[in-house]
């Protein structure tokens, strides 16, 4: 709240007398909170976001600024973003009711200006952030941003923070080649199956990964290697001979989690993904 202080004075026959310095507060009728639809985050998604400004006054609110510092932090001699405003994706509703969307005077950090909040009503200002390079992604990272509301209706800034953390879960990918790519038959051919883990968490047996692929035409598999070490059947993988469909035993990929390292000039966070790499070989 803000304060404020103030004497009276009392003049007569040339003279002044002061009264007492009274001290009171200023209330704000305004009050804000910021909720994330979603309380964690993985790399390049998206969060959306919803500021609610609740107006106990008979008077409205008017002329309202909404500021989001979207999570900056000092980097070297400036300030990067670990998120970034989705244009166009801003919703303004006044007691529920959609109004025009209000005007997005910068995205970075974003602000939101002619903003108004009804007489004993409420304000909900929606938006969505997408995650940057500059998010970070280790087990345990946050992003914490503060929404700032100021105003001639506001005796001081309103502040409100939410905090989301990142989602500890493998994100996979997978890209198959062959080997050569063109071949007679009873000649070796190879077939290599590369999986890239971009995610901050290994890929364990308790995960049950399995890999299944329908070879065609059918392959008279000679070896089998996962990571350069030999598989056997049935106990890693199987073969139905007479499908060509190849099934790993569930348990048998891992696939380790990938490593994380913010440019030193950039500031922006670089992934080397975990990889596995499972070869299979033999004769058509």
């Amino acid at each position: 709240m803000a304060t404020f202080t103030n004497m009276a004075s009392l003049s007569f026959n040339g003279n002044t007398i002061y009264s007492n310095l009274v001290t009171g507060e200023l209330a704000d009728t305004l009050t804000v909170t910021k909720t994330a639809v979603t309380d964690e985050y993985t790399a390049d998604g998206v969060i959306t976001y919803a500021v609610s400004i609740l107006n106990s006054d008979s008077a409205a609110a008017t002329g309202l600024t909404l500021t989001d510092d979207l999570g900056g932090y000092p980097f070297d001699a400036g300030t990067v973003y670990p998120l970034s405003y989705v244009d166009g994706s801003v919703q303004y509703f006044s007691d529920g009711v959609l109004q025009p969307a209000p005007t997005v005077a910068s995205v970075q950090p974003l602000v939101i200006s002619g903003i108004s909040v009804p007489a004993g009503g409420n304000a909900m200002i929606m938006y969505e952030a997408q995650v940057s390079e500059f998010a970070p992604l280790e087990p345990g990272s946050q992003i914490v941003n503060t929404v700032t509301v100021t105003g001639a209706s506001v005796s001081e800034e309103l502040t409100a923070s939410e905090t989301v953390t990142v989602s500890a879960q493998p994100e996979l990918s997978i890209v198959k080649e062959v080997s050569p790519d063109a071949v007679t038959r009873s000649q070796a051919i190879t077939y290599t199956f590369t999986i890239r883990n971009v995610g901050n968490a290994a890929v364990t047996a308790a995960d049950a990964v399995t890999l299944t692929d329908l070879f065609n035409p059918i392959v008279d598999i000679s070896s089998v290697s996962f990571n350069g070490t030999a598989w056997q059947s049935p106990a890693n993988y199987t073969m139905d001979t007479a499908t060509g469909e190849f099934s790993s035993v569930a348990g048998q990929i891992t696939v380790p989690a990938a490593t994380y390292t913010q440019n030193p000039d950039t500031g922006a966070w670089e992934i080397t993904p975990g990889v596995s790499v499972l070869t299979v070989t033999g004769t058509i």
